[in-house]
């Protein structure tokens, strides 16, 4: 069981001045939904975040002022469409620190991303024998794209485990190394414990041995500060919707000597220079990887969903959600000692809780708790061989961002309590 500790809060702009998430929420217009009755608690972040007025207004802006595809039509709003659509792009390398904007490739979510580098880059480059280090904790988008390419290549996939306490075995991932490996993929922050890895760390000691690496930030970038050119990693790939963006949002960052040595992922319109009946030839980086008419308003909500949390501040939404993590755990172990709670502690994870009843199917735990209005997510979070390795079929979990409260805990806390209640302690 996780014991959280307090730490000082990560230093935030403006004086320090910390969120206020009372004032925020009243930015989402979702939480004016009542659910059964009752106000809406959603404690699903993790699975996909909500919008703010703001996101909503840019797509809706798009629709209504100048919906047209984007580098295609000269005209008025082709061309205001476009300039919009590319302005995305500035954006989310401003977001993550991106060197060169050239090298944030849009796609639908952090799982197309994965598969882009899989079919492209990991096909023209994994061979018979050839080792991919993964962990025991990743979600399934970062796995089962490199299962079928080790299937088709004839390679090897190898597991960094963790503890019982939810860390990675460093001591392990050393060994693994030795192996000369060709690509180590692994989560910023675990979707289902919250441990935050030490993605330096661990890209320093990859590089070291030969390895590019991949980080599947989806669980990181709605939370912490994320520049890739301090985490060193090789590809960086997330989704729009968990950071407060429409679904169908997402982004592949990757370093430009590699984007361009890779092969196109999907063919057709604008990923292509020159057609011919018999040969063609591909449009630069980041276009090359870009087939076919993309959903120009959720990439324009992605744009905004970037913006509102630059102005937020990405350190200031880390403190709070530490303060968040840290309140709850220490919360549910105070008030209802019978829990199960796994992960590391909150100075370690992000704001994610996953825990358990006793004797109570995490189902039959959100469906009571849904009657309160509160909405937790149950089952294995798509990270089902984590769950094999914590012997667990299910677990419930909590998850935060930026309009969360402590009265969402308190009321968790009381939802949970009708559950012990219903079901005998």
């Amino acid at each position: 069981m996780a014991i959280a500790t307090e730490q000082p809060g990560v230093g935030a702009p403006h004086g320090g001045t910390p969120l206020d998430p009372h004032a925020i929420r009243a930015e989402f217009p979702i939480f004016r939904t009542t659910v059964h009755g009752r106000p809406l608690i959603y404690l699903d972040s993790a699975s996909t975040s909500q919008k703010p007025q703001a996101v909503l207004d840019a797509v809706n802006g798009y629709y209504r002022e100048y919906n047209a595809n984007v580098h295609r039509g000269i005209y008025e709003i082709g061309e205001r469409a476009t300039e919009a659509y590319e302005a995305v792009r500035a954006s989310i390398a401003r977001f993550i620190n991106a060197p060169d904007v050239h090298e944030v490739v849009f796609t639908r979510n952090a799982t197309e991303a994965i598969n882009l580098v899989a079919y492209t880059w990991g096909r023209r480059t994994i061979g018979q024998s050839d080792a991919i280090v993964l962990t025991e904790m990743e979600h399934h988008a970062n796995l089962v794209p490199w299962q079928l390419l080790v299937q088709e290549k004839d390679g090897d996939l190898e597991f960094i485990p963790i503890t019982d306490e939810g860390r990675l075995r460093l001591d392990v991932y050393d060994v693994l190394l030795r192996l000369r490996p060709r690509l180590v993929a692994f989560t910023q922050v675990s979707n289902t414990l919250g441990t935050i890895n030490p993605v330096r760390e661990m890209v320093d000691r990859a590089h070291a041995a030969g390895a590019l690496v991949l980080i599947d930030g989806a669980q990181a970038v709605p939370h912490v500060p994320v520049d890739v050119q301090a985490l060193g990693a090789d590809f960086y790939v997330f989704s729009g919707h968990k950071m407060l963006a429409p679904p169908g949002s997402g982004a592949l960052w990757a370093r430009r000597e590699l984007l361009e040595a890779m092969p196109p992922f999907m063919a057709g319109g604008e990923m292509i220079r020159e057609v011919h009946l018999r040969r063609s030839e591909w449009n630069a980086i980041p276009w090359k990887f870009e087939a076919g008419t993309p959903d120009a308003a959720a990439a324009i909500g992605f744009g905004a969903a970037a913006e509102y949390l630059m102005a937020l501040g990405m350190d200031r939404v880390r403190a709070h959600e530490h303060d968040l993590i840290a309140y709850a755990l220490d919360t549910l172990r105070a008030e209802l000692p019978q829990l199960t709670l796994y992960g590391p502690p909150a100075a370690e994870r992000g704001g994610v809780v996953s825990f358990n009843v006793p004797n109570v199917h995490p189902h039959d735990v959100a469906q009571i708790l849904d009657r309160f209005g509160i909405a937790i997510r149950a089952g294995h979070h798509c990270t089902m061989p984590l769950h094999e390795r914590l012997d667990l079929a299910a677990t419930c979990r909590a998850s935060f961002n930026v309009y969360s409260t402590r009265d969402d805990i308190d009321a968790l806390v009381d939802g949970l309590r009708e559950v012990v209640r219903i079901f005998g302690d």
